[in-house]
């Protein structure tokens, strides 16, 4: 209908992406009320807050403490000391830069927004129910691995680690197999798990062919690797046996042959796939179930903007009639006369000359 993209909202993510604590307090004197301006004002507040070296791309999940006791619900209590305990998620400054050089001043087009993917990955496929019992979403990407993990409703961690399927397949190529051929391999025979009575020969580019076992070991060796990073930072956050809603695996990554079962026997806890949760999406939607377009439906559920800009087509203006001017014509000249025969003189007849004589 003569409509096309007139802004964009721009998912984030990368190595340097992680989560951090910010407090932000404020003295309210011995009067004081929580209201809606004092919490927007502390939200404002921690925006404004630079770290060194860092970009803040996000301030979630805050909690509130008036009077170092916590409440949920702040406004409307009346406290003389209020403290506001937000988790940043924080970048290297050269990440919202490239976005804005890439977008806003090469394509010309208008950024409406910057969000952070993870979280708008995490708002689509967890249930408040999961994010209150607690859980661990884990994205296996081609370049990284991030895990984000909820409990209590609130964000608890935001963590990147710098593996992903990419390195896999570049683990592959050490086969002797070129990096297309590597890729395909993977997505088709590769396994978290070596089966150990699977010693099948498979078809690849090479003239031999090669064995099974043999390209599964060298999977099965990196993506070790990877979770012993994952269950490291899920360590950390001390949240290891209270995440009563399991692990939830997302990513193109995530799509490796036995890989819920590997992680089941290390973390003993329940592990499904992610889904876009019901009503996000109408029904019969083909992305709705596709676990590629999950990151793009959360950023498309975080936008309040309409990003589509009309162009009314040029309509041809519709050509005048001429009119004919009447001419002006110059006064009209009296027809002239018509020419009279010049009459001819009588003579003086025959009486006339007899009478001239006698005159």
């Amino acid at each position: 209908g003569g409509a096309r993209i007139g802004k964009v909202y721009v998912g984030i993510g990368g190595q340097s992406l992680r989560s951090i604590d910010h407090t932000v307090p404020r003295i309210l004197g011995t009067d004081g009320v929580v209201t809606e301006e004092v919490i927007s004002g502390l939200y404002e507040e921690c925006c404004n807050y630079h770290p060194d070296m860092l970009d803040v791309l996000a301030a979630v999940s805050p909690t509130y403490f008036l009077d170092d006791k916590p409440e949920p619900n702040p406004v409307g209590i009346p406290c003389t000391r209020i403290e506001a305990r937000y988790k940043l998620i924080v970048g290297r400054p050269s990440l919202k830069r490239y976005v804005i050089n890439i977008i806003a001043d090469r394509a010309r087009i208008e950024i409406a927004d910057i969000v952070v993917s993870p979280l708008a990955l995490a708002d689509v496929v967890l249930t408040d129910n999961e994010k209150d019992l607690g859980c661990a979403l884990i994205g296996f990407g081609a370049g990284v691995t991030t895990l984000t993990v909820y409990k209590a409703g609130q964000l608890v961690n935001l963590s990147v680690i710098p593996f992903g399927g990419h390195l896999i397949t570049r683990d592959i190529t050490s086969l002797h197999l070129v990096e297309a051929e590597a890729e395909r391999v993977k997505l088709t025979y590769g396994s978290a798990l070596m089966e150990k009575d699977n010693d099948l020969s498979i078809q690849v580019s090479s003239a031999d062919g090669m064995g099974l076992r043999e390209i599964n070991n060298v999977i099965e060796a990196r993506m070790k690797e990877i979770l012993e990073n994952v269950y490291a930072r899920l360590e950390a956050t001390g949240l290891m046996n209270s995440l009563g809603a399991g692990i939830i695996i997302t990513g193109g990554g995530a799509a490796l042959k036995n890989l819920p079962e590997v992680i089941r026997e290390r973390l003993k806890m329940d592990v499904r796939y992610s889904a876009v949760r019901k009503g996000i999406v109408e029904s019969g939607e083909m992305i709705a179930n596709n676990p590629e377009y999950a990151v793009a439906v959360g950023l498309l559920a975080r936008g309040t903007i309409n990003c589509a800009l009309y162009i009314p087509p040029k309509v041809d203006p519709i050509p005048e009639k001429k009119v004919e001017e009447p001419v002006e014509e110059g006064p009209k000249k009296a027809p002239e006369p018509p020419k009279k025969k010049p009459e001819k003189k009588k003579g003086p007849g025959l009486f006339g000359r007899l009478t001239k004589g006698i005159d």
